[in-house]
C-alpha cells in the first residue's frame, strides 16, 4: 500500500481543496472553472496555506485522463453531422486565426529578442485555444445550445487537428532547420487517411453492433464498453503518431452517430466531471506567483496579445465566413486563451533543445491567466456587440447583414461541378479505406498466413483473402456516380460530354487496376505486362459480379443508415416501372 498511498493522498488533497473552493465560488456566483484554477494555485507548491501534493507527476496522469474524457464528451455532443453543418465556416475561421496568431507571435517574440526558432514555436503556441477549457466554460454557463458555441467548438476541433500537423512541421523545422515539404505532406495525408478510415469503419460497425446487442446492454455494460472504446481509440491514435485527445474525440463522434448517444453521454458525465476537475486543478498548480513577477513584462505583453489577437482574428474570421456580427464577436471572445496544446508544443521545443527554456514558464503563466479570464471574456462579448451595434454606421451594418445572408444562401452549381466534386469525394473515401485495409492485411494477416503456409500456396491464399476484403470497395470506386442525375444529364446534353464522362470512368478503372497490380507484384514474381493483363481481368470480374455488387451496395446502405441515424432516410430516386431490386439499389448507390 506504500506505493499507492502518495497517489491516493494527492488525489484526496486536490479534490477536498477543489470542493471547498468551488462551493465558495458557486456561492459567490462565479464560474466553477475559475474555482478549480484557484484551488490548483492553493494546492500547488507555491502557496503553503493548504496541504501540498507530494508528487505532481501523479496529478499530471490524472489530468491527462481528464483531457481524454473531456474530448470524448465533446465528440459525443458534437457529431460529424454537426461538424459538417458548420464545417466551412469553422475551417475558414481557423485558417484566419492560426495564420494571424502565428504572425503576431513571431513578431512579438522577435521584438522581445527571442531566437528565430523560439519565435516560430511561440507563434504556434499562441494560435491554439483550449477545447477543454472553452467546453467547460460553455457547460457551466449553460451556453452549449447557442449557435455560436457550435461554431467555436468546430474551430477548436479543427485547431486540434492543425496542432497535430503543426507539431510535425515544427519537429521537422527544429531537426532539419528547414521545412521538409515531402515529410509535411506525408504527415497530412497520414492524418487524413487515419480520420477517413476510422470514421468510415466506426460509423459502419459501431451503430450496427450496438443495435444487435441492444437487449444485452445495461447501463453498467454501456459505460464499460464506451470507456473501453474511447481508450482503445486513444491507444490507436497514439500508436499512429497522433494525440490522445484526437483519438478520444474521434470515438466520441462515432458513438454520437448511434441511437445510444444521449444515454452514453448521461452515464459518462460523472466520470468526465471527476477527471476534468483534476485537469483544471492541475492547470492552476502550474502557476507560480514568483515566476509571473520575474517574467512580468513578457507575460503581460503575450497575455494582451492573446486576448486582443484571438478576439480580432477570431471575430474577423467568423465574420468573413458568413456569420452575423453578433455570432462573430461571441466566437472571437470565446477563443481568447492559450490551450493545453501550447504545453505540448513547448515541451517539444525544450526536448529538442531548440527553444529558449524560460519561454516555457512564460507560456504556462499566459495560459493560466487567459484561462482564468475565459468566462469573463465570454460574458464581455454581449456588451461589446451592443456597443458596436450602436456605434457602427448604418451602411456598414446593412452591408454586413447582406454579406452574411448572401454567403449562407446556397448558390447554383453546374452539373459538372456537382459531378466532379461528388465523384472526387466518393473515390477518395473508398480509395483510402481500400488502401488502409491493404496496409493492415500486409502488416498483420500476411505474416501469419505465410508463417503457416509458406511458398506459392501462402501467396495465393493471401491474394484471394485481400481481394475478398477490398473487392466491394473497388466495385464502389468504379460504379459510384455513373448513373447519377448529373451524369445522365451531361450524357444527354451533347457528344462532347460523353467523351469526358467515359474518360472519368476509365480513370477510375485504372485506379483499381493499379491497386490490384500492386498487390500482384507484391505477392508474385511476374512481369509488368502479365500483371497488368491479370489485373484488368480481375477488375472486369469484380465489376460484373452480382454478388460483389450486392455486397458493396449493402455496405453502403448500412453506412448511410448509421450515419443519418434512421433507416431509410437517405435520398432515393424514383424508379422506373419494372425496375428490379438490384437496379433500385444501384440507383441508390449512385446518389
Amino acid at each position: 500500500m506504500s506505493e499507492v498511498a502518495p497517489l491516493i493522498s494527492d488525489l484526496a488533497t486536490i479534490l477536498i481543496i477543489a470542493g471547498i473552493i468551488t462551493v465558495i465560488f458557486k456561492w459567490l456566483g462565479q464560474p466553477v472553472i475559475v474555482g478549480y484554477i484557484v484551488a490548483g494555485i492553493m494546492a500547488g507548491p507555491s502557496i503553503s496555506l493548504f496541504p501540498t501534493v507530494s508528487d505532481q507527476a501523479n496529478i499530471k496522469i490524472w489530468a491527462d485522463i481528464g483531457v481524454i474524457f473531456l474530448l470524448f464528451a465533446i465528440g459525443l455532443d458534437f457529431s460529424f453531422r454537426k461538424l459538417i453543418s458548420v464545417g466551412a465556416s469553422a475551417i475558414f475561421s481557423t485558417v484566419i486565426i492560426v495564420c494571424g496568431m502565428m504572425f503576431l507571435g513571431y513578431t512579438a517574440g522577435n521584438a522581445m529578442g527571442f531566437s528565430h526558432t523560439s519565435c516560430i514555436f511561440l507563434g504556434g503556441m499562441l494560435s491554439m485555444s483550449s477545447t477543454a477549457i472553452v467546453f467547460k466554460a460553455f457547460s457551466d454557463m449553460g451556453l452549449l445550445d447557442q449557435k455560436f458555441t457550435g461554431i467555436v467548438l468546430g474551430i477548436l476541433i479543427i485547431e486540434d487537428v492543425v496542432a497535430v500537423i503543426m507539431m510535425v512541421v515544427l519537429s521537422t523545422l527544429a531537426v532539419g532547420k528547414h521545412f521538409e515539404g515531402f515529410e509535411m505532406l506525408e504527415s497530412i495525408l497520414k492524418l487524413a487517411a487515419f480520420l477517413i478510415f476510422w470514421s468510415a469503419l466506426g460509423i459502419y460497425l459501431i451503430p450496427t453492433l450496438l443495435k444487435r446487442l441492444n437487449r444485452f446492454i445495461s447501463n453498467e455494460i454501456l459505460l464499460t464498453t464506451s470507456l473501453g472504446l474511447c481508450l482503445g481509440m486513444v491507444m490507436i491514435a497514439t500508436k499512429a503518431g497522433f494525440s490522445a485527445a484526437l483519438g478520444a474525440f474521434v470515438m466520441g463522434s462515432l458513438l454520437a452517430e448511434t441511437d445510444k448517444a444521449e444515454e452514453i453521454a448521461h452515464i459518462v458525465q460523472p466520470v468526465k466531471d471527476l477527471f476534468a476537475s483534476v485537469f483544471f486543478v492541475s492547470v492552476g498548480m502550474m502557476i507560480d506567483p514568483a515566476m509571473i513577477w520575474e517574467y512580468a513584462v513578457p507575460v503581460f505583453i503575450l497575455t494582451a496579445l492573446v486576448l486582443c489577437g484571438q478576439v480580432l482574428f477570431g471575430s474577423f474570421g467568423v465574420l468573413l465566413s458568413g456569420q452575423p456580427l453578433k455570432i462573430a464577436i461571441q466566437a472571437g471572445f470565446s477563443l481568447a486563451q492559450v490551450g493545453e496544446f501550447a504545453f505540448i508544443i513547448a515541451s517539444l521545443g525544450i526536448s529538442l533543445n531548440v527553444m529558449d527554456k524560460y519561454l516555457y514558464p512564460v507560456i504556462v503563466a499566459v495560459s493560466v491567466i487567459t484561462t482564468f479570464l475565459t468566462p469573463y471574456m465570454i460574458r464581455l462579448s454581449d456588451p461589446v456587440y451592443c456597443f458596436a451595434d450602436r456605434h457602427l454606421p448604418q451602411f456598414l451594418k446593412d452591408y454586413l447583414t447582406h454579406y452574411s445572408s448572401g454567403t449562407m444562401t446556397t448558390r447554383h452549381q453546374g452539373s459538372w461541378h456537382k459531378l466532379i466534386r461528388s465523384m472526387l469525394v466518393s473515390v477518395t473515401l473508398y480509395l483510402v479505406v481500400c488502401l488502409f485495409f491493404i496496409a493492415l492485411f500486409f502488416s498483420y494477416a500476411y505474416p501469419l498466413v505465410m508463417g503457416r503456409i509458406p511458398g506459392m500456396k501462402g501467396s495465393l491464399l493471401s491474394f484471394v483473402l485481400v481481394l475478398l476484403i477490398i473487392s466491394p470497395f473497388l466495385c464502389a470506386i468504379i460504379m459510384k456516380k455513373n448513373n447519377s442525375v448529373e451524369f445522365r444529364k451531361l450524357w444527354a446534353d451533347n457528344r462532347f460530354n460523353r467523351g469526358l464522362l467515359v474518360s472519368m470512368i476509365v480513370i477510375k478503372v485504372l485506379i483499381c487496376i493499379i491497386i490490384v497490380m500492386g498487390i500482384i507484384i507484391r505477392l508474385f514474381n511476374v512481369a509488368l505486362g502479365s500483371g497488368l493483363i491479370l489485373s484488368f481481368l480481375i477488375i472486369v470480374v469484380i465489376y460484373f459480379s452480382k454478388r460483389i455488387r450486392k455486397r458493396s451496395l449493402s455496405m453502403e446502405k448500412q453506412f448511410l443508415e448509421n450515419f443519418q441515424g434512421t433507416a431509410g432516410t437517405f435520398p432515393q430516386e424514383e424508379p422506373e416501372t419494372g425496375e428490379t431490386s438490384t437496379e433500385k439499389n444501384h440507383e441508390l448507390s449512385n446518389k
